[in-house]
């Protein structure tokens, strides 16, 4: 073993030149396809190299999309083993594909494939695992920036196409390639850094080509990371993905990344301690069988690798990890990242070609391992599913009930979210109670627990609070009727079996809403409890009719309950001919699910609707601050809930803008999370300027730090304890454990909500779970009123925290109202629209955006 790796060590020193430099005048002219091909194969020459097509070779400069997709097209049009597909597309219409690899026999007969695989999942099934085709699909660059893997997916899908000495191998193999997962991200990304190449390449890390402009490529054109949305399904990328991922159900999924341009290369298996329990440790242990074939592959070609020291596989959102809970083996593939075409690093130049070299093999070597353990992989992955079963009659809980009293559409789109992981989902189509707490129908679905998704639901509706290691890649948890905000419940078989449910089919869309009462009526009022309130009342102001919120309950003749914050809609004063109430209502209604109620007099009970307890609403006219020193991941969450589902306009107003422009045209101004580096005194004298004239500034996070600063307003956060004392010796070693164990990373607490304030409008309980991942720790107000949403004594409610910050959040502030002139600043300390999936907190965000104007000033601290 010593005399091995002297040889490496050697050969590495050796080399290295010849690997990292581009000194040529023409770049990476000097770059041929042998460099990237193993020296064992030989190729079918009617099949195109890439260079053939694209007029470059592979590394020479970023492919573009369209000239990857002109590529694979080719492929598939020169060989019998490849075929193309578009399955989806992107935010900004770029078409996700997919190329098909195998042998011409299996092309003829894939859809008999597709069906007979679905027999994995058959506990009962009689297979023969070594006539079954093992399925090997790989992804490239979810993150957009991390290019090496889309530009080697080139390589992959020549190689497996055209090598003459795989032709028997794949007639029990099927590849699937799909090239870019974030296409529109990746796009942002190769046009930066091509529109910015010289041909005398710098490594220079100061390097423009090296810096990509704010937001960057790592997200696709809301700016989310997609490499976490697997699971959560928000984004068409994901949904068109995961539709995939079903419909094959493959053995072995394969997730190209990079990491810092001074590391080397990661393959799994990743941290053991941080495996998810649902994992069988058969996937695991089939994991570092592979780990070998990724090892030697490393070797052969001089690469520095490492494995079991970074990463992790318990956030089963990943790339990696989502086919964990499948059945399937998740390999995820770290490569350093040049950043470019070529940047300086610690092991010396590294150069474009020699990421996507590394990224290739792995290709190779995957493709090796799973020739060699197809039988073995095809068993474990039935297994999967029979132990699914078998854990299933043992779990006394038999289904899961979820639903929402009010709001029919959180718990529409949970069930939406939910069925597109191939699990059964059924409506309710009778009232429940359940331990006292009902579920009513048209609101509320069942999930049986004995199906094959067993493991993927426990994992959705699960409170995990114990954990064998205190450090985690990602979020600690993800109980999904928490961020919904929805009632869920166990269920007995007996009660699952009483109950009248309907099956969910593919055509399954959001109840549609109605107007109810007379037609011709004195106004029209809405509560504020559905998700879609603010879109409709955004439309509402939009087509200039008159909207106004209630304070105080209102009570309809036919003793309707308008709680506090529901709208009042009536024709303007001066009557438009081109509005249509009614109609408009109606259209609304049947957008956004809500019940509109016909109200025929202004006598109503509670207060009247000329009460002037009743407040009237002006349009939103929201600028959102983007750009260096704010964090994309936020602002684009933020950009993504106002546009898509609130159907709203919005300016995105780039920081270096605010100087210039005249904000009079805004009411709302959103500082998401970030530094604000490039803001100085003479942007706060502006803001705070525009906010005192009656502005609504709504702060989130390190935003809240930086009002601090510049003393705009103060929020007081608890400081880190001082200890005089001389603390116990540590060891050097234990420095990243220990640090690493006090960060927040994700975790879901409970708070106490004032439903009474404007930030609380629409919520008819007084508790919600909200999701934290930062040590901000906000001390509550000395005007009692100022507090709308704090933690409570016993906040923890899933998920992982460290027993010191545990004992800092008690009681402390979520949301703090700020007064500053005659305007309002809303601090948000926890992200109410964490990754477009926080349905239940969402209506904290577009509470302060719509009532802001409102809250009275005696209130706000």
């Amino acid at each position: 073993m010593k005399k091995r790796s002297i040889s490496f060590l050697l050969f590495f020193i050796l080399t290295g030149f010849s690997v990292f430099a581009q000194n040529s005048p023409n770049g990476t002219a000097d770059i041929s396809l042998d460099y990237y091909l193993p020296g064992s194969y030989t190729y079918n020459e009617k099949v195109p190299t890439p260079k053939e097509v694209l007029g470059f070779e592979v590394g020479e400069w970023n492919v573009d999309y369209d000239q990857l997709i002109r590529y694979f097209e080719k492929l598939a049009e020169s060989s019998p083993r490849v075929s193309f597909e578009i399955f989806g597309q992107s935010y900004e219409k770029r078409p996700q594909v997919m190329l098909t690899i195998t042998s011409q026999e299996n092309q003829s007969n894939i859809e008999n494939i597709k069906n007979s695989r679905k027999k994995l999942r058959d506990p009962n099934a009689n297979l023969d695992y070594d006539q079954m085709p093992l399925v090997l699909a790989a992804g490239y660059s979810v993150h957009g920036n991390e290019a090496s893997g889309i530009n080697s997916s080139l390589l992959a899908a020549y190689h497996f196409a055209a090598a003459n000495e795989i032709e028997d191998d794949l007639e029990n193999i099927i590849i699937l390639i799909d090239p870019s997962l974030n296409p529109d991200g990746y796009s942002r990304y190769s046009t930066w850094v091509n529109s910015h190449r010289s041909y005398n390449l710098n490594g220079d890390p100061n390097n423009r080509e090296l810096g990509e402009a704010w937001p960057g490529g790592r997200g696709n054109h809301y700016w989310f990371d997609l490499n976490r949305d697997w699971l959560l399904v928000q984004h068409p990328e994901s949904q068109n993905r995961v539709a995939k991922f079903q419909e094959w159900l493959p053995n072995i999924y394969l997730d190209y990344h990079e990491m810092g341009t001074n590391s080397t290369f990661f393959f799994p298996p990743g941290i053991p301690s941080r495996d998810h329990p649902l994992i069988p440790k058969r996937t695991v242990q089939l994991t570092e069988k592979m780990a070998a074939y990724h090892a030697k592959a490393m070797e052969e070609i001089g690469s520095l690798y490492y494995a079991k020291e970074s990463f992790d596989e318990y956030y089963f959102g990943y790339g990696s990890t989502y086919p964990d809970i499948q059945g399937s083996i998740g390999i995820l593939f770290e490569q350093a990242s040049s950043r470019g075409h070529l940047q300086e690093s610690n092991f010396g130049p590294l150069n474009f070609a020699f990421t996507i070299r590394n990224q290739f093999r792995t290709s190779i070597s995957s493709f090796e391992a799973a020739k060699e353990m197809k039988v073995e992989i095809n068993k474990s992955m039935h297994d999967f599913y029979k132990e699914a079963f078998q854990m299933a009659t043992a779990d006394t809980d038999k289904a899961i009930v979820f639903g929402s009293m009010e709001d029919g559409a959180r718990s529409f789109h949970l069930a939406d979210m939910i069925r597109q992981h191939a699990v059964d989902v059924y409506s309710l189509n009778e009232d429940i109670t359940v331990n006292g707490v009902p579920f009513v129908k048209g609101k509320s679905y069942i999930v049986p627990l004995n199906q094959p998704q067993y493991r993927l639901i426990k994992s959705l509706f699960e409170v995990r609070n114990e954990f064998q290691d205190s450090l985690f890649y990602d979020v600690s948890a993800w109980t999904m009727p928490m961020s919904f905000d929805l009632d869920f419940m166990a269920l007995s078989s007996r009660i699952l079996n009483l109950a009248d449910v309907s099956p969910l089919d593919s055509d399954f869309s959001l109840n549609s809403g109605k107007v109810l009462g007379e037609k011709e009526a004195y106004a029209f009022g809405f509560g504020w409890e559905g998700y879609y309130a603010p879109k409709a009342a955004y439309q509402l102001m939009k087509k200039g009719y008159l909207v106004r919120v209630t304070n105080e309950p209102i009570v309809l003749p036919d003793k309707t309950d308008l709680k506090r914050g529901s709208i009042l809609v009536s024709m303007p004063r001066e009557k438009k001919k081109e509005l249509n109430l009614l109609e408009d209502l109606e259209k609304i209604a049947e957008e956004t699910g809500l019940e509109i109620h016909a109200i025929n007099t202004g006598y109503t009970g509670g207060i009247n609707l000329g009460s002037p307890q009743i407040d009237v609403l002006k349009k939103p006219e929201v600028a959102l601050l983007v750009g260096t020193g704010v964090v994309s991941l936020e602002a684009g969450e933020i950009w993504h809930l106002l546009d898509q589902r609130m159907d709203m306009p919005i300016t995105l107003l780039p920081v270096e803008k605010v100087n210039s422009v005249d904000l009079r045209k805004y009411n709302v101004i959103v500082m998401p999370n970030g530094p604000y580096t490039t803001f100085g005194k003479e942007e706060a004298e502006k803001i705070k300027s525009w906010t005192s004239a009656g502005g609504t500034l709504i702060a989130r996070g390190d935003a809240l730090t930086w009002l601090n600063s510049q003393e705009l307003v103060k929020f007081e956060f608890k400081e880190e304890e001082k200890d005089e004392a001389i603390k116990e010796v540590q060891a050097y070693a234990d420095f990243p454990k220990n640090t690493g164990a006090r960060l927040t990373s994700g975790t879901i607490f409970h708070a106490k909500l004032d439903n009474s304030h404007p930030i609380g409008y629409g919520f008819s309980k007084d508790s919600i779970h909200t999701f934290r991942n930062s040590n901000l720790f906000l001390e509550t107000a000395k005007n009692p009123y100022s507090n709308p949403l704090v933690y409570t004594n016993q906040p923890l409610a899933s998920g992982y925290v460290h027993s010191e910050n545990l004992e800092k959040i008690k009681n402390t502030a979520v949301i703090q109202v700020k007064k500053l002139g005659s305007g309002r600043v809303i601090g948000l300390v926890d992200n109410p629209n964490f990754r477009a999936v926080w349905f239940g907190t969402n209506k904290l965000f577009l509470n302060s955006v719509f009532f802001g104007q409102i809250i009275k000033a005696g209130t706000a601290d």
